[in-house]
């Protein structure tokens, strides 16, 4: 039990959580590449990522593990967004400040959900069972060179009306 919730009931929901907030994350990932803030999915991003890295501390085996890491890094990477974004208005240094630790928060998110995938869909798990496989690493590698590569278009093409 987590919170009075089944342990396993906690998990699904953070999973959903994890799921709602990578969604919101391409959606901004494309508004960003378009040169618009969509207020709404930037905020269902934020909140559902901070959701996210807060849901996955309660979950067992306790300790500060690669997990818990990766949740810490991403809500510091979360702070740093929320003020480039709602404090300084993405003006100036702000704007790539906000794009790259947004775009990091989403990296990051879906870099767990590669792993859970190969931890938990057979198929994958049957490819890479130690995660140090090449069909793993080479899934990490492709995710990692998408996201920065349209990280780094999006920060040239986003420019906010107020910066």
């Amino acid at each position: 039990m987590i919170f009075g919730i089944p342990t396993a009931t906690f998990i699904l929901i953070h999973v959903i959580i994890s799921l709602i907030g990578i969604a919101a994350g391409f959606v901004v990932l494309y508004g960003l590449l378009t040169n618009r803030l969509l207020a709404g999915w930037t905020a269902l991003f934020l909140v559902f990522n901070v959701l996210t890295d807060l849901t996955g501390y309660p979950i067992p085996p306790f300790g500060f593990d690669p997990p818990r890491a990766v949740g810490t890094l991403s809500l510091v990477l979360l702070v740093v967004a929320i003020a480039a974004l709602y404090v300084f208005h993405a003006r100036h240094a702000w704007r790539w400040i906000f794009v790259g630790s947004a775009m990091a928060v989403l990296y990051l998110n879906v870099f767990v959900a590669v792993i859970q995938s190969f931890q938990k869909i057979s198929f994958l798990n049957a490819l890479a069972p130690t995660q140090s496989e090449p069909p793993f690493v080479v899934a990490q590698v492709v995710v990692l060179a998408i996201i920065v590569g349209l990280a780094i278009a999006a920060a040239r093409r986003f420019h906010p009306l107020h910066a």
